[in-house]
C-alpha cells in the first residue's frame, strides 16, 4: 500500500508542464504582460511546485522567468516613450487648450484668397531673387497678414497686434530653423538663399495666422 502510494507520488512529481514548448514567456508562465514582479515570482513558485519532478519542465519555467525578468530590467533602463500618450497629454494641457482656442476654421472664400496671396508672394520670392533679398515681398506679406486679419476680426487694433506679433514670431522661427535644423537646399542658390528660404517659411506661418487666428 505504501509502495503504491509512493509510486503515485513519483508519477505526480514527474508530470510534464503542458506549456513547455510555448515560445512566449508570459504565456508559458500563464501571466499577463502587465504582471508585477511579485506576480511573476508567485507564478514561478507555483509552477515549480507543480512540475518540479520533471527537469525539462523546470528548465522551461526557469527560462521563461529569466526572460521576463531580463526584459523588465531592460525596460526600466530604457523606458519607451509613448508618443500617443504624450501628444494626448500635451493636447489636454491648459496651454495647448488656450492655443487651440485662438484658432478657428474660416469660410472657404477666406482660405482661397489668403492662399492665393501667399502663393504669389512665395513664387515671386523663389523665382525672382534679388541681391537685396526679398525685402519688398516680406513687407507685403506683413501688410497682407494685417489685411486678412482685419477682414475677419473687424478690429484694426487686434489685426495690427496679431499681424506684427505673428510676423516677428514667424521670422524668428524661420531664422532658427534655417540656422539649426534645415540644411542648405540645392534648389535655392545665390548670396540671398538664406533670406529666401527664411521668407518662404515665414509666409507659411503668416498664412496660418492670417487665415485661422481669431
Amino acid at each position: 500500500m505504501d509502495a503504491s502510494y509512493g509510486g503515485d507520488m513519483t508519477n505526480d512529481r514527474s508530470v510534464v508542464f503542458p506549456r513547455i514548448h510555448v515560445r512566449d514567456p508570459y504565456k508559458r508562465l500563464g501571466i499577463s504582460r502587465e504582471a508585477s514582479e511579485d506576480e511573476i515570482q508567485a507564478a514561478r513558485r507555483f509552477l515549480i511546485n507543480q512540475y518540479g519532478g520533471h527537469k525539462p519542465s523546470v528548465d522551461a519555467i526557469e527560462s521563461a522567468h529569466d526572460k521576463i525578468i531580463m526584459q523588465k530590467f531592460y525596460d526600466r533602463k530604457n523606458p519607451k516613450i509613448d508618443f500617443k500618450k504624450k501628444a494626448r497629454e500635451m493636447k489636454q494641457s491648459r496651454f495647448m487648450q488656450f492655443v487651440i482656442s485662438r484658432f478657428q476654421t474660416p469660410s472657404t472664400n477666406v482660405i482661397i484668397k489668403s492662399t492665393i496671396a501667399f502663393l504669389v508672394l512665395g513664387a515671386l520670392t523663389f523665382l525672382f531673387p534679388t541681391e537685396e533679398g526679398p525685402t519688398l515681398q516680406v513687407a507685403i506679406s506683413l501688410i497682407a497678414t494685417i489685411y486678412f486679419l482685419h477682414d475677419r476680426l473687424k478690429s484694426k487694433l487686434w489685426a495690427f497686434l496679431y499681424g506684427v506679433g505673428s510676423f516677428i514670431f514667424a521670422w524668428l522661427l524661420g531664422t532658427f530653423l534655417m540656422v539649426s535644423v534645415i540644411p542648405p537646399l540645392p534648389l535655392v542658390k545665390g548670396p540671398r538663399s538664406f533670406e529666401v528660404i527664411t521668407s518662404l517659411i515665414t509666409y507659411v506661418l503668416l498664412w496660418v495666422s492670417s487665415t485661422y487666428l481669431k
